[in-house]
């Protein structure tokens, strides 16, 4: 069993190299945001960026800041499965991973202004934003030294290996399988 944890700026493609090793390599995919959109639509709250890191940020700090990835690791254990964790943000949920066999992060970076094009026409009840608060977002989220909240910065630099998305959707995939292939060699 392989597990790829996934972690990268926003808008940078790490939905694209989900979707592709799920529909082409048989993965078996965890979301980091589908598991809060569950508990945050649970508590009857709307679902955007700032519930998200908000619910994100207030489970690590009741139960550890890799409760969510072990959450899901749990089930993506007891599925066999090659499997994909989607969104790791913080540096405790490495360290989380990395002490289960067989895991590598993956981190996805692009252009700013790439990546705020992308959101903008993928256009998710999280992307309807203005430049100025996707870039405060990320600024948010990129740098902490409280281990329970958003240090993407750190998980970027931690990452097994990093993939530049600045060219086509053919370009990361072929990118993803290069990686794919080197870490089933």
């Amino acid at each position: 069993m392989i597990i790829i944890g996934i972690t990268g700026t926003l808008g940078a493609g790490k939905g694209t190299v989900v979707d592709y090793l799920a529909k082409e390599k048989g993965f078996t995919h965890f979301s980091v945001r589908g598991y809060l959109a569950e508990v945050i639509s649970a508590a009857g709250e709307k679902v955007n960026r700032d519930t998200l890191t908000h619910t994100a940020n207030e489970l690590r700090k009741e139960h550890g800041p890799a409760y969510i990835i072990e959450e899901l690791y749990r089930k993506a254990a007891q599925s066999g499965q090659n499997c994909i964790i989607e969104s790791i943000r913080t540096p405790g949920e490495i360290d989380a991973l990395r002490q289960q066999p067989n895991f590598y992060l993956l981190a996805i970076d692009a252009d700013i202004n790439t990546r705020y094009e992308r959101i903008t026409l993928r256009n998710s009840e999280t992307d309807s934003i203005s430049f100025e608060t996707f870039r405060s977002n990320e600024a948010r989220e990129m740098h902490s030294d409280d281990p329970n909240k958003q240090n993407l910065s750190e998980c970027i630099r931690q990452a097994d290996f990093v993939i530049n998305n600045d060219g086509s959707r053919k370009d990361l995939e072929q990118k993803t399988e290069t990686i794919l292939n080197q870490i089933e060699q």
